[in-house]
């Protein structure tokens, strides 16, 4: 690893946000860093639909692109942008307190989402909010939504979207707090596996440096989230409307989880508790797959 550690990030605002967040970290730690960012084919094509050109995965791969060609020492990513199995050649190393896990509502003119009209447009490109939407409010119309903050913020101001749900903690690190309209609880929309998460990714023999800023409780989490998902193997890809989330009381360890189908009106949630991280991942899985989890994201 070089002297000065090389911190390879996408270009947008929030994922810099991100990468000077990790870099601070480090710079507490006596270790000189320098950020690298890259604009990859996902920020590129702004103009289709995120998975028909591969899904967040992209965002992740040129990355690891970079990390092979040892351009740089370590990649930062939001965690619910990995893809819940990676290459042998890579590990997550390291991952930041958890912030905000929770969804977003952003009206411009301040409406509840329960206030809108039929047929109102909302955006969200996540398969999973829109499940959950489906669910909780039938009557709205869900469409595509891509771009960062402001390119989203920008298009609601277009009159393109009624509103929008965008990941809260994007919008606070950002500052942009004040914008959102209302959040919505956990039970109502389930957060994506990883999401409030800063995740570092590092080649698997040069992990050290990136593992001395580690926060034991969020990788805790993210092992939880992750492993409940990667019992599916490769049966879940961009299109799979499924969410994780853990939390914790006292040492005991709660996972919830979501998956619906992607058109569809069914859906499965489950909820389990325990002490054991490895058994509760099992439980959770094996329920899943008792009450058709794997039927719904294959149909």
């Amino acid at each position: 690893m070089s002297a000065t550690i090389r911190i390879g990030t996408r270009g947008s605002q929030l994922a810099l946000w991100q990468a000077n967040e990790v870099s601070k970290h480090l710079a507490e730690r006596g270790y000189q860093t320098q950020i690298i960012p890259f604009k990859t084919t996902a920020d590129k094509r702004q103009d289709v639909p995120l998975a028909s050109i591969g899904g967040k995965g992209l965002w992740v791969k040129e990355l690891e692109d970079a990390l092979l060609r040892r351009e740089i020492d370590m990649a930062v990513h939001s965690l619910k942008d990995v893809p819940s199995i990676i290459g042998d050649d890579f590990v997550l190393a390291a991952f930041l307190e958890r912030a905000d896990p929770r969804d977003a509502w952003v009206h411009l003119d301040g409406t509840p989402i329960t206030s809108l009209q039929s047929g109102a447009v909302v955006g969200t490109s996540a398969p999973r909010r829109r499940a959950q939407l489906r669910v909780l409010h039938p009557h709205l119309r869900i469409d595509d939504i891509r771009g960062n903050v402001d390119t989203r913020i920008n298009k609601l101001r277009a009159g393109i979207y009624d509103g929008a749900i965008l990941a809260a903690a994007g919008l606070q690190r950002l500052g942009r707090a004040a914008e959102i309209t209302s959040y919505f609880s956990i039970d109502e929309m389930l957060p994506a596996c990883g999401q409030g998460i800063i995740a570092i990714e590092t080649l698997r023999d040069a992990a050290t440096v990136a593992s001395s800023i580690n926060h034991e409780p969020t990788a805790l989490a993210a092992q939880c989230e992750r492993g409940v998902l990667q019992k599916f193997g490769t049966l879940l890809d961009c299109y799979s409307a499924c969410a994780v989330h853990a939390t914790f009381d006292e040492g005991s360890i709660t996972i919830r989880a979501f998956f619906g189908e992607l058109e569809g009106d069914r859906s499965i949630r489950v909820t389990r508790s325990g002490r054991d991280a490895d058994a509760l991942i099992e439980d959770v899985h094996r329920e899943l797959i008792e009450r058709g989890a794997t039927e719904l994201v294959t149909a």
